[in-house]
């Protein structure tokens, strides 16, 4: 069982008033990218819902369970020690089912859930072919209420609200964040996918309930951690930067081969050193190559 000294330690940086910038969190779908998340400095690590499913050749509609999710914080533990938040989505639409989550995710070592009030079945935030739509507000607060009484001190609890995604007002996202606030939310996270970064600046404006701020900045990657501190956000979740980072990298290796029949580094598409890979499980091995 989880001792909860990850999740204080987050949730005390979270409420820090003191801190100049803001927590950073990378998106870590296993062992090689938490490795390289900790090489970076990162404070933080994801467990995105659209990387373990693309990971895993799933659509993100609420397929994964949380066996899925607990096996990936247990790899992440393997590597480093950095807290763990997990996306569970909306915790498969009920009570019963949010609990479910952070019982097991709370066991595999979880810091932190983040739970939203899509419908189910969920959709992508950035979905085209479909349309996001809200469950009942009140769910979401009994979500909250099951994972706090599952869980104690021993998960931060991150709310989110899709609000403005299925385009509501910002009137409408403010009043369910602050539902979520009393219903015992550690921190908020308002999302949006306006690219011009001004939504997340208003949303900055217009919190004043005193509950960390959290942001997703994957829609508008112009906007820096320092300014999206400036506007009152306490944590940055970039969510799934190293895996879009990882299939590029992938295909150009690959279209390399198929250019040259070889996989030579070049300035094009670098390598690491087999080396490299080995030590990420095993710090002290060796590679002749």
């Amino acid at each position: 069982m989880a001792d909860g000294t990850k999740a204080t330690r987050l949730r005390e940086a979270l409420a820090d008033d003191e801190r100049k910038h803001p927590l950073l969190a990378i998106g870590a779908v296993n062992a090689l990218a938490a490795h390289v998340a900790v090489e970076a400095g990162f404070d933080a690590l994801w467990v995105s819902g659209l990387e373990v499913s693309a990971a895993s050749g799933l659509p993100d509609a609420n397929v994964l369970g949380p066996r899925d999710l607990s096996d990936v914080v247990t790899s992440l533990g393997r590597v480093t020690e950095l807290p763990v938040v997990v996306d569970i989505d909306n915790a498969g639409g009920s009570g019963r089912t949010a609990e479910r989550f952070a019982y097991d995710l709370m066991r595999a070592g979880a810091a932190a859930v983040c739970v939203e009030d899509s419908a189910y079945p969920k959709c992508n935030s950035f979905a085209a072919h479909r349309s996001q739509t809200l469950a009942d507000r009140d769910l979401l607060c009994e979500q909250v209420g099951r994972i706090r009484k599952v869980a104690g001190d021993s998960l931060v609890v991150v709310a989110r609200t899709e609000a403005l995604i299925a385009g509501e007002d910002m009137a409408t996202a403010i009043a369910r964040a602050e539902a979520y606030a009393e219903a015992g939310a550690d921190a908020l996270l308002i999302h949006s996918k306006d690219t011009t970064g001004d939504q997340a600046r208003d949303i900055g404006r217009a919190w004043s309930h005193g509950v960390p701020l959290v942001s997703v900045p994957t829609a508008f990657p112009d906007l820096g951690a320092a300014e999206l501190g400036e506007a009152g956000f306490s944590l940055c979740i970039y969510a799934n930067q190293l895996s879009r980072a990882a299939l590029a990298g992938m295909r150009t290796a690959a279209r390399q081969f198929q250019r040259g029949g070889s996989f030579r580094s070049t300035v094009a598409g670098s390598l690491a050193e087999v080396g490299d890979l080995m030590r990420v499980g095993e710090p002290g091995s060796l590679s002749c190559l």
